[in-house]
């Protein structure tokens, strides 16, 4: 979707510099048409000068909450593939400490869980991994009302596109009509 808006945001300046050229060349068919035109135009002030776009590619900026969200979503799974056992790099100057930190959140949920050890790991086990999907749907939320909010921006500006490139087809067709008279 950022692309695509860079590529929006490109194609509207491509219409500006279009409409631009346009009025140029209007200017310049009043002058060969009548003398009358050429003083009209002598006098009238020129159109101001587009300031030329630094390395030829505009700067796009993605809405603020997809940015938040794709942040998030990178943090989120950067997090998990630390913590997963299969995706982490095994490292042994930590196993005494994780084995603490278990030791001591099992002894403070002791109460919450049943008293059969096989039972009370399956009920941990299952609450983990209950965190893990609410912290995944959570991720995939925020991606979500991002993306959407991305391309609310999108249509509009495609609205505003299509309004433009109308309205440059009508001059087109008007000068190209006038150049033909002549």
């Amino acid at each position: 979707l950022v692309r695509q808006g860079e590529a929006l945001k490109r194609t509207e300046q491509m219409v500006d510099k279009m409409d631009q050229d346009l009025k140029t060349s209007q200017r310049h068919i009043n002058s060969i048409k009548s003398v009358w035109g050429g003083l009209v135009n002598y006098f009238k002030a020129k159109p101001p000068e587009s300031k030329p776009e630094q390395n030829g590619t505009p700067e796009y900026y993605a809405n603020s909450r997809l940015k938040e969200a794709m942040m998030s979503s990178k943090e989120q799974e950067s997090k998990y593939q630390e913590s997963h056992p299969n995706l982490r790099k095994l490292d042994n100057s930590g196993l005494l400490t994780s084995f603490f930190t278990e030791y001591l959140v099992s002894s403070v949920q002791r109460d919450s869980y049943p008293k059969n050890q096989h039972l009370r790991a399956y009920h941990q086990k299952i609450d983990n991994n209950l965190d893990e999907m609410s912290s995944g749907l959570s991720r995939l939320k925020n991606l979500a009302l991002g993306l959407q909010t991305e391309i609310d921006e999108q249509d509009d500006m495609l609205d505003q596109l299509t309004k433009k490139v109308e309205t440059l087809d009508v001059n087109i067709k008007s000068t190209d009509k006038k150049v033909r008279q002549l």
